[in-house]
């Protein structure tokens, strides 16, 4: 514990002393953040905001993890790899964004490629982790394909979240930091990732709180997404993620029921706007009391699955 701690401690302070220059280094490279039109007013006057901050937290938590290899932690390889991997697709999908008018990548073709991508990832965490996963059948076969959806779906989940100031990086924090610190199984060098990435993500929230001088952009959301599925399918507790990660989840239900709705109805709608945390903003939630709000909810749902797993343990 004691040692978790050094770590949180010290990356947290290295992100923190980084994080002006690498605002200053995205300005100068113009990364600024480009707003959907149908986005609320409020959202956009934040055009222009530097976004991709998320390759500072990545890049300090790969680098713990690779630091442990040498010990003999090879816990660490999921994690980093997924780090890696959705960095670099998340970082493809910014500069995409930063061209005019842009979306990113189009999602028929980004989503094959995250399947494919996921695939070695979910691999290499069963393989160090085992195929034991609570309350779930120990065949490969039935895993495997198991554990490629739940990476793709949280990386899109914590993606879809990643809308307001605060929101996603807290929320990322709190599965994270329970995961690891809460849950059984977790091995050393996975640990020591998750520890570090915390440490950064929370310096990260110091500038991303509103008014956010940053935002971690796809570069962040989907490394974290990839990671975090990672070391949950390594410890054995993969069926526990959606519980893990509750608010994420409804976030991404949100979508989706509005998606299908508004198609089978002919244009009529469920929320005011999705994903969800848009229909509290358009009701006079601030966005400071939107991040808390769901923060708490996040504790609350991951000390509920810490709890599960305890129990069926």
């Amino acid at each position: 514990m004691i040692f978790d701690l050094i770590t949180f401690v010290v990356t947290f302070v290295i992100a923190l002393v980084l994080y002006p220059f690498v605002i200053r280094w995205l300005r100068r490279l113009k990364a600024g953040q480009v707003i959907q039109d149908e986005l609320p007013d409020s959202h956009q006057k934040k055009a222009g905001t530097p976004t991709g901050g998320g390759v500072l937290f990545v890049a300090i938590a790969v680098l713990a993890g690779l630091l442990s290899i040498p010990a003999g932690h090879r816990g660490v390889l999921p994690s980093v790899a997924g780090l890696i991997v959705g960095g670099a697709i998340g970082l493809a999908d910014d500069r995409s964004k930063l061209m005019v008018g842009a979306r990113g990548i189009p999602a028929r073709l980004k989503f094959p490629i995250q399947l494919v991508l996921a695939s070695p990832i979910a691999l290499l965490a069963l393989q160090l982790g085992g195929t034991h996963q609570l309350l779930l059948p120990s065949s490969f076969w039935i895993l495997f394909p198991l554990a490629v959806l739940a990476i793709v779906g949280t990386t899109n989940a914590v993606n879809l979240t990643d809308g307001m100031d605060g929101l996603a990086g807290g929320l990322s924090v709190i599965a994270i930091g329970a995961l690891v610190l809460l849950l059984p199984n977790a091995q050393a060098g996975e640990k020591a990732v998750a520890i570090s990435l915390c440490g950064a993500l929370v310096a990260f929230l110091v500038f991303n709180r509103y008014p956010a001088r940053v935002f971690m952009g796809d570069t962040g959301a989907l490394a974290i997404g990839y990671a975090l599925a990672a070391m949950a399918i390594q410890q054995g507790v993969m069926l526990l993620l959606p519980l893990i990660g509750l608010v994420f989840v409804l976030e991404t239900l949100s979508v989706i029921i509005q998606v299908a709705y508004f198609k089978a109805s002919g244009g009529r709608r469920v929320f005011t706007m999705t994903p969800i945390h848009y229909t509290f903003h358009h009701n006079g939630w601030t966005e400071n009391r939107i991040a808390l709000s769901f923060w708490a909810a996040g504790l609350v749902s991951a000390l509920a699955a810490a709890g599960v797993a305890r129990l069926a343990t």
